[in-house]
């Protein structure tokens, strides 16, 4: 008797999953448990996030429901840990798993990351070989087929349910919105070499997730803007130039350490190309995945990092953006070509939006006071971020040393002055302790640091 080519097939396969031999639940949840796949996952839908040039801010919205998405579907499994549901602006409660059904909750939280990540980026192509492969692990840890199923459909679930309270934070309302420029003294204008349009001049309208109001921590304004030799606007800038003409080996490697502009224009002789780098928030996300390793936290101590680190990042991207918006500052570049050295460029590339205050100094300092509550004060740890980029490797004695020296790499580079750094980085421990204090992952409210 003959079958068609497609019921040997099936028949195959079939046989196949009946001879893999199931193990017991403390067996399959022990290997799903591995923070390194997770840690795997989190790398690959950053390298997705370069590969498609995701702005800095919508890089930050991807990588926090992505997360979102993760931890609630991995919560379940962990008793003394809770639903962000009521927490988060607008979140509402999660679907919860069947009960008395047995369930393989990192599997789940790993499907529903995926799912996220890749509903919210372009290239599904790159996830398909990817995930591919990270199932196959899971199918190989003898996971029962029932169980492996409903684990699935759970984290699937889980992630619709994410994304449809994504799909109303007004990210969508403002895609295409054009920024016009006012020339007015003192404000910002596009810069070379690219004279890029103003990037995302709409985003302190998109939805916080621990921020009552994007006005919650106002800055104070910046330095009035004055040409007099004696201004205070004045001294800023010529510290800016200054500090250019003089730039130490040191501080260019901080700099360039700390660059993270996601699309760096290349300019040789008539023709111009582009970089792709890491942004300012998969740079931080990839430091929590350094620390946690060496620090072996558990995949649920990983979770809750990456997820409050996330939240925090994009908060702060959100009341940066309100502020620079709304002080809508020149960048040093256009102040020092324009009245007194036209052949003078910054050390980096000036990005495309004003300047007070640093995007960088607010978002780094938001993440490194979350992560310090985490994981401890004083944890010293070497950054290998930026190695495969050519930017080299650093280390520091605590992420507090670390979020500074990322915000004084701002000045080194040419594109901020000294206040928009220093306010800034006051604005992002604000935000930081603001997630700490609204978003509580442990059901007895307190958290203990990780590391001694």
């Amino acid at each position: 008797m003959k079958f068609p080519s497609i019921s040997i097939l099936v028949l195959v396969t079939i046989f196949t999953y009946s001879c893999k031999k199931s193990s017991p639940p403390e067996e399959y949840n022990a290997k799903a448990s591995d923070p390194k796949i997770f840690h795997a996952t989190t790398t690959q839908l950053t390298d997705v996030i370069i590969h498609d040039i995701f702005k800095p801010p919508v890089a930050s919205r991807i990588y926090s429901y992505s997360f979102l998405a993760a931890y609630e579907a991995l919560v379940p499994g962990y008793p003394e840990f809770q639903s962000l549901a009521g927490q988060i602006n607008k979140f509402t409660a999660s679907p919860k798993p069947e009960p008395g059904a047995a369930y393989c909750f990192p599997l789940a939280s790993i499907k529903a990351f995926t799912v996220v990540g890749r509903t919210l980026t372009f290239s599904g192509n790159l996830w398909d070989d990817y995930e591919k492969g990270l199932f196959q692990k899971y199918e190989e840890m003898g996971i029962p087929e029932d169980v492996y199923k409903r684990s699935i459909a759970y984290g699937d679930t889980v992630a619709k349910h994410v994304l449809a309270h994504a799909s109303k934070d007004h990210y969508k309302e403002i895609r295409g919105f054009r920024y016009t420029v006012t020339n007015e003294p003192g404000t910002w204008v596009p810069t070379p070499p690219a004279y890029a349009d103003a990037c995302e001049p709409m985003w302190n309208t998109v939805r916080t997730f621990a921020l009552d109001s994007v006005t919650q921590f106002r800055c104070p304004p910046p330095a009035k803007y004055d040409l007099n030799k004696n201004s205070p606007f004045m001294k800023l800038a010529m510290e800016v130039y200054n500090i250019g003409k003089n730039l130490t080996e040191e501080q260019k490697a901080t700099a360039y350490f700390w660059d993270d502009n996601a699309f760096v224009t290349n300019v040789v002789g008539h023709a111009m190309f582009a970089n792709k780098k890491m942004t300012p928030a998969g740079h931080w996300l990839a430091i929590i995945k350094n620390v946690t390793s060496e620090k072996k936290l558990n995949l649920m101590q990983v979770n809750e990092a990456y997820t409050l680190g996330a939240l925090s990042l994009f908060d702060a991207f959100v009341s940066c953006w309100d502020e620079k918006y709304r002080s809508v500052r020149i960048r040093p570049e256009t102040v020092i070509n324009n009245n007194w050295d036209p052949n003078w460029r910054p050390f980096l590339e000036t990005p495309a939006f004003p300047e007070y205050v640093s995007g960088h100094s607010t978002i780094s300092a938001a993440c490194g006071t979350v992560l310090t509550k985490l994981i401890g004060d004083n944890v010293a740890f070497t950054d290998t971020t930026e190695k495969k980029y050519g930017h080299g490797v650093k280390s520091f004695k605590s992420f507090k040393d670390a979020y500074v020296d990322a915000s004084i790499s701002r000045v080194y580079g040419g594109i901020h002055y000294r206040d928009g750094v220093e306010e800034g980085t006051n604005l992002g421990e604000k935000i930081g302790q603001n997630v700490l204090n609204r978003v509580i992952t442990r059901k007895s409210g307190k958290v203990v640091a990780a590391a001694k």
